[in-house]
């Protein structure tokens, strides 16, 4: 499956960041998996099925985008898919450290894997999920960064009104 690739994260919450990647990705691929990360350490604030679902909200127009959840390796998922291209979001160059070695530890876990880095728009490159939940815990104003429907959802569950 040349034509297919996998995007995954945690997107805790996605960002409008995230949905710029995944279109850009659908310029590139006819067919595209995103991952959500199901057991991850960074203890996200919505369960896997949530994010699913707020993926599949922002995609569900979008031909190509199939939104699943995954544990264990995400080359072990990738052979499971049958496509060997991961994308990953790259913003700052802050981010090159860590993409860089998780792209050479894929490599190294499956030769057959590789990885393609797209830059979001200008107006999305400074965003992050951590970034946006912080601004959020602290009372800012969030509009401009997530879908109006993740906006309530998540100062909901930073105020642990959930």
């Amino acid at each position: 499956m040349k034509n297919t690739a996998i995007y995954p994260g945690t997107f805790d919450p996605v960002t409008f960041g995230h949905i710029d990647i995944i279109k850009r990705a659908l310029e590139i691929f006819d067919k595209l998996y995103v991952a959500v990360a199901s057991n991850t350490n960074k203890k996200p604030i919505f369960s896997a099925d949530e994010r699913k679902g707020f993926i599949q909200r922002a995609t569900r127009n979008w031909k190509g985008v199939t939104v699943e959840t995954f544990d264990g390796l995400i080359v072990d998922y990738a052979a499971k898919k049958g496509t060997q291209v991961m994308i990953r979001g790259m913003r700052a160059t802050s981010d090159f450290d860590y993409e860089f070695q998780m792209a050479l530890t894929n490599r190294k876990l499956n030769k057959d894997i590789q990885t393609v880095f797209l830059i979001p728009s200008e107006q999305n490159f400074y965003l992050s999920s951590s970034l946006i939940r912080e601004v959020a815990r602290l009372g800012g104003k969030i509009r401009d960064f997530v879908p109006a429907y993740i906006e309530g959802q998540l100062i909901e569950r930073l105020r642990g009104d959930h």
